[in-house]
């Protein structure tokens, strides 16, 4: 429970590129609601715009079950590609065949800090680990379920700040156009957010990400997204 309550199970279960692309999925769907309220509001008044933010937050639940159920069965999947690999590591019979099958999967990984040499004997102790290592049953863990917990979390909590003008503000229309700028603000903000996991600057990411992800709504829209 304690996790469940903490800020930082999204942090310790999701890696924060799953974060970053949580986050910002949230923030497009939402805007793809916002972005094409305004004749909805203008047409039906508040009664419009209850079912808008009714439609966002259903929309994002929805997508966020949907993300979640897809991140547990992308955790099981992955164990079960390597528990393939690793059978085939067990099967082959001479070494260089073992080391080309773990060079296959970890040179994209060790290949720009480490040389031959240091492959070799590396690569030569993961296959005798292996094999001594009987393969463990491919089970969901509990990891995997606060895994897609988190994940959904994040996408359903992104259609809060667009809710909030609108249990503020009486005016619909600004209401709306606080909204979207918060939302835009946002993708803003995790792109800054992301600059600090690279060498990118904070500013210019900040930038790009809001200038894609309005891209994107706009692509989103005229398509019935």
């Amino acid at each position: 429970m304690t996790d469940i309550r903490s800020g930082a199970m999204v942090a310790r279960y999701l890696d924060p590129g799953s974060r970053m692309g949580e986050v910002l999925f949230g923030l497009i769907m939402t805007l793809t609601f916002t972005l094409g309220a305004g004749m909805v509001i203008q047409e039906e008044g508040r009664e419009g715009a209850r079912q808008m933010l009714i439609g966002i937050l259903g929309c994002n639940l929805a997508w966020g079950i949907i993300d979640g159920v897809l991140y547990v069965l992308g955790r099981v999947f992955e164990r079960g590609r390597l528990r393939r690999i690793g059978h085939a590591i067990r099967k082959s019979l001479a070494e260089d065949d073992a080391r080309r099958i773990i060079a296959g999967e970890l040179d994209e990984t060790f290949v720009p800090f480490t040389d031959h040499a240091m492959r070799e004997q590396l690569y030569g102790a993961v296959a005798e680990r292996v094999r001594r290592e009987p393969p463990s049953p491919n089970r969901i863990r509990r990891d995997d379920l606060l895994g897609g917990l988190a994940a959904g979390l994040l996408v359903f909590a992104c259609s809060v700040p667009a809710l909030l003008p609108f249990l503020v503000m009486d005016n619909l229309h600004l209401a709306l156009r606080v909204s979207n700028a918060i939302l835009l603000g946002l993708l803003f903000v995790v792109g800054w957010r992301a600059a600090s996991h690279t060498l990118a600057r904070p500013w210019l990411s900040g930038l790009v990400f809001l200038l894609l992800g309005t891209l994107l709504v706009a692509m989103a829209i005229p398509l019935g997204g």
